[in-house]
C-alpha cells in the first residue's frame, strides 16, 4: 500500500567549474552540499484520485498554497514551483494523490547555490514517492526527473536554465565532483580528492534570481549567436567562427568555449592532484564571466577580492551570477575568513525515514 506519510531531501549545489555551459551543450563540474531543502508529504483526503487537492506550506516563510493539479493558475514566488512540480508530474503519468507538503530549508536563497533546483527536485520525490511509488525512482528515471524539474523552471517560474542544477541535486555522491557532458547527457563521477585543501563559500550579500536577473538575456544572447553561426550549440564553434560574431555575442561565445576546456584542465588538475593549477582555473574562470559574460556586480568583485586577501589560491563567483556567492581555493594552513564555510561533497537527493 502506498505510505501515508513521506520525506524527501534534495541538496543545494556548488558549481566548481563550468559556469553557462549547460545551456550551451558543453561541460561542467559540480558537486552537491550538506545544505538543502526538505520535503515532508502526508496523504489526506481532498478532491478525488483523479482530482487530487495539495496542500503546501512553506514553514521557513509562514505562507501556504492549496490547489489541484492541472487546474491551478499560474503563481509566483515559491508557489510556481510546488505546482509546476505537480503538474509536470501529473502530465508525466506520475500517480498523485492529495497531500498536505511541509517544505523546510537551510540552503541560502539567492546565494547562487541553486535552492530552487533542490526545491523542485525535493518536491519530485515527495510527490512520486506519496502517490505510490515504492522508493524514489521507481516512477521515473533520475535523468527524466531532472528534465522535468527544468521544465518546472523554464515554464513555470519563468527562468530559462539549463540542468545543470537538477543534474548535480540528483546524481551527487560524497566526496565527488560530477563530470557533466550536456551534449551526451552523461554524468562522469570525478573523486574531489583536494590532499588537505579546502573549498569555501562566501555571500557577496547581493541576492540574485534566474528570472531576474539578465540570466534569460545571456541565454537568449547565445542561442542568437548559434543562429548566426548555424549550429545547434555553441558546443560546435570554434575560436574561427566564433572571430566573426558581432558583439557581445563574441564575447559570449568566447566565454563559452573557454569555460569547457576549463572543465577538462580542472578534472585533469583533480586527477593529478595539483589543486595550485585548480586554483588557477578558479581565477580565470572569473575573469571570464566578468569580462566576457559580464555577469559580475561590485559585491561580488569585493567578495572574490576578500577571498584573495585572505589567502585563496583561487576565487570565482558560483552560479548564474548577477549576485550569489563566491567559492575560494584555500591551502590546509590558510584559515577561511570570517563570514565563509567550508563546503564538502554530499550525498544526491534521496527519501529520509518519515
Amino acid at each position: 500500500m502506498p505510505a501515508e506519510r513521506v520525506a524527501a531531501f534534495a541538496p543545494g549545489r556548488v558549481n566548481l567549474i563550468g559556469e553557462h555551459t549547460d545551456y550551451n551543450g558543453g561541460l561542467a563540474l559540480p558537486f552537491a552540499i550538506a545544505e538543502g531543502v526538505t520535503v515532508r508529504a502526508y496523504a489526506q483526503e481532498g478532491g478525488s484520485r483523479s482530482r487530487p487537492t495539495i496542500e503546501a506550506h512553506a514553514s521557513d516563510l509562514g505562507e501556504r498554497d492549496e490547489f489541484v493539479p492541472g487546474d491551478a493558475a499560474a503563481a509566483g514566488g515559491w508557489r510556481a514551483f510546488v505546482r509546476g512540480a505537480a503538474a509536470e508530474l501529473a502530465r508525466a503519468g506520475a500517480p498523485l494523490r492529495g497531500a498536505r507538503l511541509e517544505i523546510s530549508g537551510n540552503v541560502p536563497r539567492g546565494a547562487g547555490l541553486s535552492s530552487s533546483a533542490a526545491l523542485e527536485v525535493a518536491l519530485c520525490l515527495a510527490l512520486i514517492a506519496i502517490g505510490g511509488a515504492q522508493d524514489d525512482g521507481a516512477a521515473l528515471e533520475r535523468m527524466d526527473i531532472a528534465r522535468l524539474c527544468a521544465r518546472v523552471e523554464n515554464d513555470w517560474v519563468g527562468a530559462h536554465t539549463g540542468m545543470l542544477d537538477q543534474i548535480a541535486s540528483l546524481y551527487g555522491a560524497p566526496a565527488t565532483a560530477l563530470c557533466i557532458d550536456f551534449a551526451a547527457l552523461t554524468v562522469d563521477p570525478v573523486p574531489l580528492a583536494l590532499g588537505g585543501w579546502r573549498l569555501a563559500i562566501l555571500d557577496s550579500g547581493d541576492r540574485h534570481t534566474h528570472a531576474g536577473s539578465g540570466y534569460n538575456e545571456r541565454r537568449a544572447e547565445c542561442a542568437r549567436a548559434c543562429e548566426l553561426l548555424g549550429i545547434d550549440s555553441l558546443r560546435d564553434a570554434d575560436a574561427e567562427s566564433i572571430a566573426r560574431l558581432p558583439e557581445p555575442l563574441r564575447l559570449r561565445a568566447e566565454h563559452v568555449l573557454g569555460e569547457n576546456e576549463r572543465v577538462l584542465a580542472a578534472v585533469a588538475a583533480l586527477s593529478a592532484g595539483e589543486p595550485e593549477t585548480l586554483g588557477r582555473l578558479l581565477d580565470a574562470s572569473h575573469a571570464s564571466l566578468r569580462d566576457l559574460y559580464e555577469v559580475s556586480t561590485p559585491a561580488v568583485e569585493a567578495a572574490v577580492e576578500r577571498l584573495r586577501r585572505a589567502g585563496a589560491s583561487g576565487a570565482r563567483m558560483v552560479g548564474g551570477g548577477f549576485g550569489g556567492s563566491i567559492l575560494g581555493l584555500f591551502a590546509g594552513d590558510v584559515p577561511i575568513p570570517a563570514g565563509g564555510y567550508e563546503v564538502r561533497a554530499g550525498p544526491g537527493a534521496h527519501l529520509l525515514a518519515a
